[in-house]
């Protein structure tokens, strides 16, 4: 049985900028261009509203100016599709000391804008399939949540996703819990941290199985200690009789606890095997680890 309990995941600025103009006009200023050292890149943005702001383009006085172009042209009523082009040093005449220079486009939206500008500034998630509703799942949504990832989180048991969930997560009960794997979206980060070794095992030899056939998960993770991973690695010879043995890089730790917090083994497939695997890392120092990929 599949149920999903959320809505996709939503950007949570674009979606207050949206809301707001709908019945208010504003002047959307974005970082077009950059050079040297300047507080955001480009594709920044913040929505101007005669009485709020969304977004940000890094603050100081380069943002202070920058509003109150946007104002004075709310305030003179000119909503038009004219849009202008400002270039900016970053340098003591602003009080900021970056020395790079930017350029920031004006440009006066309206509802009428909003089908085009969700697609244009909608933030890309990179998809995370996290399956296992425990404390550890738990605390792993939470430091997912605030980051550019878009998080799918799988359980057998329907009663353990909280509520409310962050708008960014949809959770999904599904039983088996393996059968979600086939459906997972392509590029998905797997983490794997379910309540049942056998549950967990299964899932394993699901994502290896879609690894060998569609080559669209870049990184698998599994909870559990180097001698929990030894026995999979057995086990899964049973599931995948063919499957390359691979290579492998320890991290350190071991089967210890690292700084109070849970020993995790995180594997990155590739092709149809294992490419490596990290055990007896804490739950932080894993969640950097995918960060970065």
């Amino acid at each position: 049985m599949r149920l999903r309990h959320n809505p996709l995941p939503m950007n949570h600025h674009l979606d207050d900028c949206l809301r707001r103009l709908a019945t208010d006009p504003a002047i959307l200023v974005s970082v077009t261009g950059t050079r040297g050292s300047v507080p955001r890149e480009a594709g920044a943005w913040m929505a101007v509203f005669a009485d709020a702001l969304v977004g940000t383009i890094g603050g100081g006085h380069l943002e202070w100016d920058a509003v109150h172009q946007a104002r004075d042209r709310l305030r003179a009523q000119r909503t038009s599709a004219d849009t202008w082009t400002h270039d900016v040093v970053l340098g003591p005449s602003l009080g900021q000391c970056c020395g790079g220079a930017l350029t920031l486009r004006f440009e006066p939206i309206t509802a009428a804008d909003a089908p085009a500008l969700r697609p244009r500034l909608a933030t890309p998630l990179t998809p995370v399939a996290l399956f296992g509703g425990g404390h550890v799942g738990r605390a792993l949504v939470q430091a997912l949540v605030p980051l550019p990832f878009s998080v799918r989180w799988i359980d057998s048991r329907d009663e353990v996703f909280p509520h409310p969930l962050p708008s960014a997560v949809q959770a999904e009960h599904s039983d088996p819990v393996a059968g979600a794997v086939s459906d997972l979206a392509p590029g998905s980060r797997v983490l794997i941290m379910s309540f049942s070794h056998a549950e967990d095992l299964d899932i394993v030899a699901g994502c290896l199985q879609r690894q060998r056939t569609q080559g669209d998960l870049p990184f698998v993770g599994l909870i559990g200690s180097r001698t929990k991973w030894a026995s999979f690695q057995s086990r899964l010879s049973h599931h995948l009789p063919d499957r390359p043995a691979g290579h492998h890089r320890q991290g350190t730790g071991g089967d210890r606890r690292l700084g109070g917090g849970p020993v995790v083994a995180f594997a990155a497939t590739h092709g149809s095997g294992v490419n490596k695997h990290w055990a007896g890392w804490s739950a932080k120092k894993c969640l950097q680890e995918l960060y970065t990929l």
